[in-house]
């Protein structure tokens, strides 16, 4: 007799519904398992044999076949554990299961459950399936019920789950999650003291989601302002939040206690990073840093010390929004719709134009270790901001910065601009406006054109930065409540592409 058990599998961050076929029969004991399993699916049998003794049931004497269908598409991962021991136990003990429910966790030895990576896409995909009730192990209760519309099971034991499903004690179902306040301990802009102008060009490139640089001596702040930048983001949306916390559960970065990732992600991995930890991969393949940054910021520092390999490969994601993995194994796509913000010092010292003189670098040198960072890299930052050394008169102020939360009323209402302007085209900000809407809502006046055209052959812009100091001055414009761009909003969109990377 074949029992089937309805479970759930994960192909990069789309789930899919997996069968679990139990079939007993007569011959030699023997425990097959099949449906393309690695070796942490396969380890499964053990696990299972362990579990059924330790909870008091007895194990099947006969020749045991498992298939895991579709049995074409290879499975992973130790989320089968469960499916198949209820598979086991059906075909042996007549266990009857509800057929609009859907099982999946990882067991130990004496039958306890323990939390699996990615429940929230399997989640997300039981309720497209059509599922209704969800047992999993009680750590990744309230992870599932971000999903909303199913009942979802928390599940200790085997023994816990048997008595819920022969009715001798049923098991409540988990309450639905209830994010807390998502801006509290945030770091804040109020604790920075001058750098006027660089908060300037932050509040412009939140406003409107573009990728910046800054280049200053070592001790003038930058890491510091990077890491402030998401306390003057927008709040996210409850669609962008179930988003970055997909993403986040697929490598199992989502804690029981809050399972819902409220706050923008800032991820700044360190510059000897490989282009697969950067853009994602493995023999599995699995999201990067890029993609764990989604709705977020990748924050970059020390620029020109990492790979070239590892920077170029942020070329055409950047672009894109979006990584694509390809593997024997098969193919997954993750969203990597980041800002990117990098830091680096003006020369290998650190030091070049400082006004203590103590740098020694030539004029040579400079070029070379700026070199580093390609042009097709370069244009796809709208941003290059001077960092200078704080003055001693600001760091002696004893008044508090403007606070994070007056620059995030600013950046909300001109993203609302945005918001209403782009609505129903998929785009959300003006750092990701097509060619047609440059057209449209980037026109210049004869003043204003005068001004790109001089700017054009003086710094030898290209087509792309071209681009791109339309969309930060209509940002501008958007911040100051212009309909028009004007010719101030070009000067000062033109003045955050000034910096000379020529060394």
């Amino acid at each position: 007799m074949v029992r089937r058990v309805r479970s759930l599998g994960l192909a990069g961050l789309k789930g899919y519904e997996v069968s679990v076929e139990c079939d007993l029969s007569g011959g030699l004991p023997a425990f097959d398992l099949v449906g393309l399993p690695d070796a942490a699916v396969k380890e499964a049998r053990e696990r299972v044999r362990a579990a059924i003794k330790n909870q008091g049931y007895k194990f099947p004497v006969s020749r045991i076949t498992l298939n895991l269908a579709p049995a074409g598409t290879k499975k992973s991962g130790t989320l089968y554990d469960l499916p198949i021991l209820l598979g086991i136990l059906g075909a042996s003990e007549g266990l009857q299961l509800e057929p609009d429910a859907a099982f999946f966790g990882e067991l130990s030895l004496e039958g306890l459950l323990r939390p699996v990576s990615g429940v929230l896409p399997m989640a997300l995909a039981a309720r497209r399936l059509g599922i209704k009730k969800l047992y999993l192990p009680a750590g990744n209760a309230a992870e599932a019920t971000l999903a909303e519309g199913l009942c979802v099971y928390p599940v200790q034991s085997v023994g816990q789950l048997m008595a819920h499903l022969t009715g001798r004690e049923p098991i409540e179902p988990a309450p639905p999650f209830v994010p807390g306040d998502s801006r509290s301990g945030e770091l804040d802009f109020a604790d920075v003291l001058g750098q006027e102008n660089v908060k300037r060009a932050m509040e412009v490139a939140a406003a409107g989601g573009h990728n910046m640089l800054l280049i200053g001596p070592p001790g003038s702040g930058k890491s510091m302002l990077a890491r402030r930048l998401p306390s003057i983001l927008p709040d996210m949306t409850r669609e962008e939040s179930l988003e970055v916390t997909e993403i986040h559960s697929v490598l199992g970065l989502v804690s029981p206690e809050h399972p819902l990732i409220t706050t923008r992600p800032f991820r700044s991995p360190h510059h000897t990073i490989s282009p697969t930890g950067l853009a994602g991969g493995g023999a599995i393949p699995k999201p990067g840093e890029l993609s764990l940054a989604h709705r977020g910021v990748l924050f970059l520092d020390e620029l020109p010390e990492f790979d070239t390999t590892a920077l170029e490969v942020l070329r055409q994601p950047l672009e894109s929004g979006e990584v694509t993995i390809a593997r024997t194994s098969g193919t997954a796509s993750y969203p990597s719709d980041v800002m990117l913000v990098c830091a680096m010092n003006p020369c290998k010292c650190g030091w070049y134009g400082h006004p203590s003189g103590r740098c020694r670098c030539s004029r040579e040198a400079v070029a070379r270790y700026h070199s580093k960072i390609s042009g097709p890299l370069l244009d796809r930052i709208d941003l290059i901001i001077d960092v200078p050394p704080v003055e001693y008169q600001d760091l002696a102020q004893r008044t508090p910065g403007e606070p994070s939360s007056a620059i995030r009323a600013r950046v909300n209402a001109a993203r609302a601009v945005q918001t209403r302007r782009y609505d129903g085209t998929g785009v959300r900000d003006n750092a990701h406006m097509g060619p047609a809407m440059l057209r449209e809502y980037c026109r210049l006046d004869e003043g204003c054109d005068e001004l790109m055209r001089r700017a054009f052959d003086r710094l030898r812009l290209t087509a792309r930065s071209y681009d791109r100091i339309l969309k930060v001055a209509r940002t501008i414009a958007d911040l100051e409540g212009s309909g028009q761009i004007a010719v101030q909003h070009i000067a000062e969109a033109i003045q955050y592409r000034t910096y000379d990377l020529n060394g």
